[in-house]
């Protein structure tokens, strides 16, 4: 399966508290461990490494994310982002550009989205985004 794992799922599963145990958290170590294919897009690498202060946890972080394919987005990419963006308002829903970017990327290059942000929720009963569940181990 191919998975393109959110930023508030990277989030989560790089908190350092130890005393928080989250299921998302575990479900991504559990789909690495497994070998799924995990995917990354620009913005979602920037979202994580610009949330990291020290200097050495960025540069070792950077070379973790190495191990992780980066979508490259085309034009048309674009394209059907503002063509969805659109179709949730004519449906009376919102999507952040960059939340519709995400999800139209996940659904042209055929990956599930692992997210724990809410808003996604509403764009994929409303698209063909197919959404990774916490019950799929």
């Amino acid at each position: 399966m191919r998975i393109l794992v959110d930023t508030s799922i990277w989030s989560l599963a790089l908190r350092r508290s130890s005393e928080v145990i989250n299921p998302e958290a575990v479900l991504l170590k559990t789909i690495i461990e497994q070998g799924e294919d995990i995917y990354l897009l620009g913005i979602i690498l920037q979202e994580v490494l610009q949330e990291i202060r020290s200097s050495k946890d960025f540069l070792a972080l950077k070379e973790y994310f190495k191990a992780f394919p980066l979508i490259d987005l085309t034009r048309e990419d674009y394209i059907r982002a503002a063509e969805l963006k659109n179709h949730l308002i004519r449906k009376g829903k919102q999507g952040s550009t960059i939340d519709v970017l995400i999800a139209s990327a996940a659904i042209s290059h055929h990956c599930h989205l692992f997210t724990a942000d809410k808003h996604f929720t509403h764009i994929a009963e409303l698209s063909e985004l197919k959404l990774l569940s916490l019950r799929k181990t």
